[in-house]
């Protein structure tokens, strides 16, 4: 008889309140009091002032259920077992016990509540490194409960050292980090998932990700902190517990699809019904997976108080929904089919009411309405835009094929695959080659600016320092519209408190003038253009009149930022410049600006100021 995950949810915390622990409540997927990253994504994220030594309320013994988001997971969706959204299982003891008891109790739990068979179960411990030693004492408190010598694997920071950066030498000063020892589930050598892995040529190990060896648990061992390039030992030595609840599910059922456990059971039931096709069939397995995950993950994200745009956790929200809406449409051949009722009768149906008595998950009757209607609207949007990608398509030749595979990945999360298809039934076989050369330019004028670094005079990454980088295009182009063609930006500086802006003008501009020019880019900003990006060859930037700095130097294949219009009536666009980014998804967002001072600052050069 299969266990389902609200058995697993009773086992767990009942037994770990037998162990004296106290249930707290499991914390935001958005953390109001952390910077670092965008989500929660482990348990012991939001525990870390009292890992630190801080007195918690609930005491020092405490277990919860924790949702959790990893986004550098996305592009792994698809497979027999990842996922961006997943619940973790935890329990910590902050300072009061340590190993011994940790990794009996954990192995009590496992084999005798969850009955695993001890012979599908293989461990890991950290195999020492940087002035911390091999964990022999895991080791032997291991072989002390039973598990063979050659079921233990020793590995090094890369697969058994966790803190929230990584290794060492990513921890930032302050972190907190330390030794692992994981348990792995074995689902047989003989696997299908193994002969097809990339892995498969290689000796098989509980850490070779080639699909046969699921990690189910892992136990830290947080006693260090980094310090001027150092580990030092933390005061107190920390025990941070966590187990997959999806991953733990599978081991149970001894099932190795992820996607086959009961948390996805009535989703996936929804998505067949919405696209008349079958799980069964492997061809669909890949986009049926990806929709499951990422509406779930998008419905937690919306619950949290997320809503779709294009920064930060609503970028992430607007990608998943879009991925989403791409693989319904590759299934079934519409871009929304029936993603509603996946969202009401699978994911909020299979969460309604889980949690703590007093902090529920997902609430069916409070949370229907607010969910329903932003996924509509996002899709819808979505639906329309894409809906214009694939006329522009259409319309393409043959030769433009290529380069027009990325722009439909880049400005609507259409995968490259999507378009091959799409090419190989007007019978065109395109390359992948300029598809990944143009990503990778890409993701290099992104690192750029996700460094900080910008050639244009930003400070940083702010909402109003990206919303005045907007601006300086649509000022530049007013500029143009009022003194002629042969005005051009000279540079610019930008802070959250102003933006300063160079033009190349023969003349000072008159009073009339300076109101012409704000009442134009006001105009545009009330118009709620779009704001959007290209990737493209110089010479093709150049020849639909985007606008460039002329001292900047520019590669071959460039990024055009354009203002109105759309990528298939780009002659409607009121700006087209070369630029790098970050900016405003649509002028709406800027507000009113006004043109504060303007200065001569040398022979035919102006100086403008806006706030």
């Amino acid at each position: 008889m299969m266990m389902g995950h609200v058995q697993l949810r009773e086992l767990f915390l009942d037994f770990w309140k037998s162990k004296d622990h106290v249930v707290i409540k499991p914390a935001s997927l958005v953390l109001q009091n952390d910077a670092t990253t965008l989500f929660t994504s482990s348990g012991m994220q939001p525990l870390v002032p009292y890992l630190l030594g801080e007195s918690h309320p609930k005491g020092s013994l405490l277990c919860d259920i924790q949702p959790c988001i990893r986004t550098q997971d996305i592009e792994e969706v698809g497979d027999n077992r990842h996922t961006t959204f997943f619940e973790m299982l935890g329990n910590w003891s902050l300072g009061k016990y340590f190993k011994e008891e940790q990794l009996a109790w954990k192995w009590e739990f496992l084999t005798k509540h969850l009955n695993l068979p001890t012979e599908k179960l293989y461990v890991t411990v950290f195999e020492g490194g940087m002035a911390v030693p091999k964990d022999e004492e895991s080791a032997r408190i291991w072989k002390s409960l039973g598990v063979l010598e050659d079921r233990i694997g020793y590995y090094g920071f890369d697969k058994s050292w966790w803190s929230r950066s990584g290794t060492p030498e990513t921890m930032p000063e302050g972190e907190i980090g330390g030794p692992s020892s994981e348990v792995f589930y074995d689902f047989g050598k003989d696997l299908k998932l193994h002969e097809a892995s990339p892995y498969k040529d290689q000796a098989c190990h509980p850490n070779c990700d080639c699909g046969r060896f699921i990690e189910i648990c892992n136990s830290v061992f947080i006693q260090y902190l980094k310090e001027n390039d150092n580990l030092i030992e933390l005061k107190q030595r920390n025990v941070d517990f966590g187990g997959g609840l999806e991953r733990i599910l599978m081991a149970i059922n001894n099932n190795s699809d992820i996607f086959s456990t009961d948390v996805f059971s009535s989703i996936m039931k929804e998505i067949e019904e919405g696209t008349q096709k079958k799980y069964s069939d492997d061809k669909n397995k890949r986009e049926m997976r990806v929709i499951a995950d990422h509406i779930k993950a998008a419905v937690f994200l919306i619950v949290s108080g997320v809503i779709p745009s294009n920064k930060q956790q609503g970028y992430v929200l607007r990608r998943l929904l879009r991925r989403s809406a791409v693989a319904m449409y590759l299934l079934s051949g519409q871009i929304s089919g029936n993603l509603l009722n996946i969202v009401d009768n699978g994911v909020l149906a299979t969460y309604d009411k889980f949690g703590s008595k007093d902090h529920y998950l997902i609430d069916r009757d409070r949370d229907r309405g607010m969910v329903m209607s932003i996924i509509s609207k996002e899709i819808e949007t979505f639906s329309e835009t894409l809906e214009r990608a694939l006329r522009r398509f259409d319309k393409l030749d043959d030769d433009q094929l290529d380069m027009e595979a990325f722009n439909l990945y880049s400005s609507y999360g259409f995968p490259f695959e999507v378009t091959q298809e799409l090419s190989k039934k007007r019978g065109v076989d395109i390359s992948k080659r300029t598809f990944d050369e143009l990503n990778k330019t890409h993701k290099e004028l992104s690192q750029k600016v996700s460094s900080g670094f910008f050639k244009g005079g930003l400070a940083d990454h702010s909402d109003q320092v990206i919303k005045y980088h907007t601006t300086t295009h649509l000022l530049h182009q007013a500029l143009k519209d009022v003194f002629g063609p042969d005005v051009r930006q000279e540079g610019s500086n930008i802070t959250t408190e102003r933006l300063r802006f160079d033009a190349r003008l023969k003349d000072k501009p008159s009073d009339e003038d300076i109101k012409r020019v704000e009442d134009l880019i006001n105009k545009k900003i009330e118009a709620s253009l779009p704001v959007y990006f290209l990737i493209m060859p110089k010479e093709d930037a150049e020849k639909i009149g985007a606008a460039s700095f002329f001292k900047e130097k520019y590669d071959d294949m460039v990024k055009v930022y354009c203002i109105g219009g759309d990528p298939e009536h780009l002659d409607k666009a009121y700006s087209k410049e070369f630029c790098g980014g970050p900016h405003a998804s649509n002028t709406s967002e800027i507000g009113i600006i006004k043109i504060t001072k303007i200065k001569k600052i040398g022979d035919s050069l102006v100086r403008f100021y806006l706030e």
